[in-house]
């Protein structure tokens, strides 16, 4: 599913990195449909960014994008 023209790895990214935001799995499915984040998550990951990720304080995970990936640049990936 694509969210507003983009494809749901492409949102994330431009949701997440270097914003200071958190999303849980339960928050990507009501809000923005996305019903595997963890494969997204993954997929982000294998392209070399570094999601973090970490237990909310409800004890869910939350993945977060610091605006440098894994190399040390803030540049963006586009495919």
């Amino acid at each position: 599913m694509a969210i507003k023209g983009l494809t749901q790895k492409q949102f994330l990214e431009k949701h997440l990195r270097g914003t200071s935001k958190e999303l849980t799995v339960a928050q990507a499915r009501a809000q923005y449909g996305i019903k595997n984040l963890r494969a997204r998550i993954c997929e982000m990951r294998a392209d070399g960014l570094n999601v973090q990720s970490r237990k909310n304080y409800r004890g869910a995970g939350a993945f977060s994008v610091p605006s440098r990936d894994l190399e040390g640049s803030r540049a963006k990936y586009y495919v």
